[in-house]
């Protein structure tokens, strides 16, 4: 065989095109296609496994993942201390201590709420310095250069905002700012499924795309419930199995790898309540996309769908993707796309959801899903011809501050 480089890919002679030879000088595309036949099974029953398998899959060398993630830097902190400083030329100076190392010199500081002498004035401050050790800030107040300290009326708890910085014109440098992600890691679980068909019972002659057969569909798609539940709820853990003498990795759900919580109440649930939700779905250092999807169980699913809406719209419009309907819930934080999943159902989370940001939900692979058939009947096992699916993966969720669980109390 001669291999022929091309500008974009590679050509061979003298030889048929077999899978070997595609996964060796195209690795992935077989993989792909996979993907995309195992997706047209009943691909509304497991949202989550859809939607990561639509999306692409990033290819582990481990069954252990390691990821990174990292918010954006949080613009408010508040007050713990406030004290009056010495005069440094002609302005008079103030120390703040604070409980975030977000301000840094050269920075203005909005305080909130405004306490300058005049109410109608806004209390903006200019960082002068900070001691490293303490963490102090030395600042002065911009409403006027000469105000008194009787007149700061700085109070422990006051928030106080980052704002842009204030350079002189022969500044050349700036404090530093780096963000540094955090390192997180999860298992990928070996996922199985094999079914047997006798020599002797012919398998009904449906086929779907990938030589599925009925009986290989719906085992298919009991492992892909299987695959939702672990990866909306399972617990990360490593042991040894005693029986086996064999490690065995169980992966962690992205349930619990969402950093906001959010409660909604069913004697309170009003379109008010549900614009909460969304602004707090949206908004905040992780607020992420503008369309963001929810997937919930049927109790929240349920009351959500009671609530009479005026300016957020509800249901009345539907948007498809990934092959799955979703309804639409509107509003000017930003479009929600909802979803029922039995699973949560199943799990015991009836009146819970998670709303995650799609961008940020990433499926790592050790074992690209693959399905193989042994002839037990040449190997003196059984008179059966056998299909066995293997996967071996885990999802991860990036940005966790991006993604939140929604709790329906009573």
């Amino acid at each position: 065989m001669s291999q022929i480089k091309l500008t974009h890919g590679a050509a061979i002679s003298g030889e048929p095109l077999t899978t070997s030879t595609t996964n060796k000088l195209a690795p992935g595309l077989l993989l792909n296609e996979i993907d995309r036949r195992v997706t047209m099974i009943r691909p509304t029953a497991t949202p989550i496994d859809q939607i990561s398998r639509c999306g692409g899959c990033r290819q582990s060398g481990s069954m252990i993942v390691e990821y990174y993630s990292v918010s954006s830097k949080p613009d408010t902190a508040r007050v713990t201390s406030f004290n009056a400083a010495t005069k440094m030329g002609d302005v008079q100076t103030y120390t703040l201590s604070v409980d975030s190392d977000i301000f840094q010199e050269s920075e203005t500081i909005l305080c909130l709420p405004p306490s300058a002498s005049s109410a109608a004035d806004s209390l903006v401050l200019y960082v002068m310095s900070r001691d490293e050790s303490t963490g102090n800030l030395t600042v002065v107040a911009l409403a006027s250069a000469d105000m008194e300290p009787e007149d700061m009326n700085i109070n422990t708890g006051d928030t106080l905002v980052r704002m842009g910085r204030a350079a002189t014109e022969l500044d050349v440098q700036t404090p530093q700012f780096e963000a540094l992600p955090t390192k997180d890691d999860n298992y990928c679980q070996i996922f199985k499924m094999q079914i047997e068909e006798s020599t002797y019972q012919k398998i009904a002659n449906k086929e779907v795309g990938w030589t599925f057969s009925d009986q290989e569909e719906i085992a298919i798609m009991d492992m892909r419930l299987g695959m939702e539940k672990n990866f909306l709820f399972g617990v990360k853990n490593r042991f040894t199995n005693p029986r086996k003498h064999e490690e065995v990795l169980t992966t962690g759900g992205i349930y619990m790898q969402a950093a906001k919580d959010f409660s909604l109440s069913k004697a309170t649930l009003s379109e008010s309540v549900l614009i909460d939700m969304l602004r707090s779905a949206f908004t905040g250092t992780g607020g992420g996309a503008t369309r963001k999807i929810l997937v919930g169980g049927s109790e929240l699913i349920s009351a959500l769908s009671k609530i009479a809406t005026t300016h957020v719209v509800m249901g009345a419009q539907t948007f498809t993707r990934w092959g799955i309907d979703f309804n639409e819930i509107t509003s000017k934080f930003g479009t929600l796309l909802v979803k029922y999943n039995e699973v949560f159902d199943i799990c015991g989370h009836a009146s819970d959801g998670l709303v995650f940001d799609p961008q940020y939900l990433t499926k790592y692979a050790h074992v690209p899903f693959k399905a193989e058939r042994l002839d037990l009947r040449t190997s003196g096992q059984r008179n059966t011809n056998a299909v066995v699916a293997t996967e071996a993966s885990c999802l991860v969720l990036r940005c966790p501050d991006a993604h939140m669980r929604v709790h329906l109390t009573a």
